[in-house]
């Protein structure tokens, strides 16, 4: 198998990444390089493992970050772990096959090894038939939700919780109506229904996302989005930004007016966002999971689909035990020095990032 790494900083590594990426059927919106780039700190690496056979094609969109940047860090460290994009990833697979999935990782492991990456966490599609084989630790985490699109309105909305249906038909008494934006026209309407929601919710700062943020998948990722909103007359009450791929569509950021709750018109937008997406011939609407199971968030998105729930797995991948072993004992005595007694949270990866 041809094994590549292809780096988004290069102009003719990132366009080969697009062309892959093009040549892929099902082109899902995270396995870009341009919605990568938009989760890189200053000073990480984005970066595309490609394997490519008669039999098909592998592709491995990672962030890589340097450990020198943290705290706890040893003067002269210089290695690095990786992730995969914000939501889901790869390793992606495609092809007639049969494809030698195993050569691929016998790559991807001396490039880990040369290029002094100790880890690899992977939040891995929801659809299987996406998959390379993933060696090393795999597990499950909160079941997600996808909303099926077959059979028509009458089938979609015969999946929701007789909730959904009450609170579509009070938004619409309402009045209310929703607007689909492909080009961004309503981005400040958009910003400003987005910030309220995430500082009434409480939400860390990561979750803040600057104006430049979407303005980003406005210009760069073309046809891959739409903005959503529900109206009351005329202004923006409740929207949400889709992501868009070839056969699914992903619930990405939203939010709704405190003052527009008693109207539904959330309800109202994800009903609508379905009924576009099946009309446009796509096979599932991805709202997500929750914090953990049976949480409030969790519930809310299977009010949409009482049979959606799907199995979210990550990937957790060991590259250097040796190096993963001293990256905890960097931690553990940095914060002894300060005072602090640290001990990794139970399951958490890596280890040293607890």
């Amino acid at each position: 198998m041809k094994f590549r790494a292809l780096d988004a900083s290069v102009p003719a590594d990132h366009a080969a990444w697009v062309a892959s990426w093009q040549a892929w059927p099902d082109r899902e919106v995270m396995a870009h390089p341009e919605f990568a780039l938009l989760f890189a700190r200053p000073g990480d690496r984005v970066v595309c493992l490609l394997g490519e056979d008669a039999g098909g094609c592998i592709l491995f969109p990672l962030i890589l970050r340097p450990l020198a940047v943290e705290p706890w860090a040893r003067k002269g460290e210089d290695r690095w772990d990786a992730t995969t994009p914000y939501g889901y990833g790869g390793a992606y697979a495609w092809g007639a096959g049969p494809r030698d999935d195993s050569a691929f990782w016998s790559a991807h492991a001396a490039w880990c090894r040369e290029a002094k990456v100790v880890s690899t966490f992977a939040r891995l599609s929801l659809f299987p038939d996406q998959l390379s084989s993933m060696p090393g630790h795999v597990e499950e985490r909160v079941p997600n939700i996808v909303v099926p699109l077959g059979g028509g309105p009458e089938a979609i909305t015969a999946g929701y919780e007789s909730k959904v249906r009450k609170w579509v038909k009070t938004a619409e008494a309402a009045g209310l109506t929703v607007e689909a934006d492909g080009t961004g026209a309503r981005l400040e309407e958009f910003l400003a229904i987005y910030k309220h929601t995430m500082t009434r919710n409480g939400a860390t700062d990561w979750y803040f996302f600057p104006r430049e943020f979407f303005q980003r998948i406005i210009d760069k990722l073309p046809g891959q989005f739409v903005f959503f909103h529900t109206l009351q007359n005329g202004k923006s009450v409740s929207c949400d930004l889709v992501l868009c791929s070839t056969r699914y569509v992903y619930y990405f950021l939203g939010g709704t007016f405190e003052e527009a709750y008693d109207l539904g018109p959330n309800y109202l937008l994800k009903h609508r966002i379905a009924l576009w997406a099946a009309a446009e011939g796509k096979t599932g609407y991805v709202l997500g999971g929750g914090y953990e199971l049976g949480d409030g968030l969790f519930r809310y998105k299977r009010a949409y689909a009482r049979k959606g729930e799907v199995a979210f797995k990550v990937a957790c991948l060991i590259h250097d035990e040796k190096a993963v072993a001293e990256l905890s004992r960097d931690r553990t005595e940095h914060e002894a020095r300060a005072g602090k007694t640290w001990t990794p949270k139970p399951g958490y990866f890596p280890s040293y990032r607890a």
